[in-house]
C-alpha cells in the first residue's frame, strides 16, 4: 500500500478479521467481537479473561524515534487513575505502509463521557482528575508528546496558530514544560468513575496541553468550560497553557462560523498574547 494511503486507512470501515486473529494468537486471548467499539485509528474489545484489548494501526513514518509503545510505558505511572497495562504485542505487515500493536489492559467497566454527561460529572469526578493531571504534570520522562501522532514543538504550533491567523504577531516561546496526557478529550475519560483511556500519545508538552484540549472541547456548554478553567486555573493561566488553548482553537477555527465559541475564545486569546502596539 502506497504511504499516502496508509496515512487515510479508516479503521471503523475496515475488515479487520485476520488482525483479530493475530491479536489473539499474540495475546492468547479470545476477542468478543459484539463488544468492538471503533475509532479512526483504534479498535478495542473485551476478551474471555475480563480485560481490554486496544489495538492500533499507524503508517510507519507517524513512529518516531522514542517508538509507539506509549501504553505499555504508561505502565510506569504512578497517582493516576488509569487501566493496569498487562501486555502488548506489534508487528508490521510486508505489504501495508504500516505497523500494528495491541496492548492488553485492565477492563474498566465505566463508559466514555458523553456529551450529556459533562454537567453532571460530580465533585468527587473532578477531584480525581484534577489529581491525576496534577500527579502526571510532577513525573519525568524521555518521551515527547504526540497530540495526534505529531511531536509536539514550538514549529508546531506556530504553524497550526499561523494558519488560522497569519495576521498574528505572538511570541510562541513555550517556556514551560510538564509529562501530558496529550490526548485528553472526552472519548478518553470515563464516568461515573474517573479514569483516563488511551495513553499512546503520551510525554513532555507545553504546561497546559491536555487542560487546553480538555477546555476546547467543552467550549459548547458554558458552565462545564468553567469548571475547566476552575480546576486547571493555575495550568490555563500561564502563559505557556494561553499558547496551548490558542493551539487548540486554532486547530478549529478554519471550520465553524464565524459566530462559534472557539472563535470568541480565540480572539479573546490573541489580545491577550498578542503585544501592544
Amino acid at each position: 500500500m502506497p504511504t499516502s494511503a496508509a496515512a487515510t486507512v479508516d479503521l471503523r470501515t475496515e475488515s479487520l478479521g485476520s488482525v483479530f486473529d493475530r491479536v489473539e494468537r499474540s495475546l492468547g486471548v479470545k476477542l468478543d467481537r459484539s463488544t468492538e467499539v471503533r475509532k479512526r485509528r483504534s479498535i478495542g474489545a473485551r476478551t474471555d479473561r475480563g480485560t481490554w484489548v486496544r489495538v492500533e494501526r499507524r503508517p510507519r513514518e507517524r513512529i518516531g524515534g522514542q517508538g509507539w509503545n506509549g501504553v505499555e510505558c504508561a505502565a510506569t505511572l504512578r497517582g493516576i487513575a488509569m487501566p493496569q497495562w498487562l501486555a502488548g504485542a506489534a508487528w508490521t505487515d510486508p505489504e501495508d505502509a504500516a505497523m500494528w500493536r495491541a496492548d492488553e489492559t485492565e477492563l474498566i467497566s465505566a463508559p466514555p463521557v458523553k456529551p450529556a454527561d459533562r454537567a453532571e460529572l460530580s465533585d468527587t469526578w473532578w477531584a480525581t482528575l484534577t489529581a491525576s493531571l496534577d500527579a502526571l504534570a510532577e513525573q519525568t520522562t524521555t518521551r515527547v508528546a504526540t497530540p495526534d501522532t505529531d511531536t509536539i514543538s514550538r514549529s508546531v504550533v506556530t504553524e497550526v496558530i499561523q494558519k488560522a491567523f497569519p495576521e498574528a504577531t505572538i511570541d510562541v516561546s513555550l517556556d514551560e514544560w510538564a509529562t501530558a496526557h496529550a490526548d485528553l478529550s472526552w472519548a478518553n475519560l470515563t464516568t461515573p468513575e474517573c479514569y483516563i483511556l488511551d495513553w499512546e500519545d503520551w510525554g513532555m508538552a507545553p504546561r497546559g496541553l491536555d487542560a487546553a484540549r480538555l477546555l476546547v472541547s467543552s467550549l459548547d456548554v458554558p458552565e462545564v468550560a468553567e469548571r475547566v478553567r476552575h480546576e486547571r486555573r493555575d495550568d490555563l493561566g500561564s502563559r505557556t497553557g494561553k499558547l496551548m488553548s490558542l493551539f487548540y482553537c486554532s486547530k478549529l477555527v478554519p471550520y465553524v462560523d464565524e459566530g462559534a465559541p472557539v472563535r470568541a475564545e480565540a480572539l479573546r486569546l490573541l489580545g491577550e498574547l498578542e503585544p501592544l502596539r
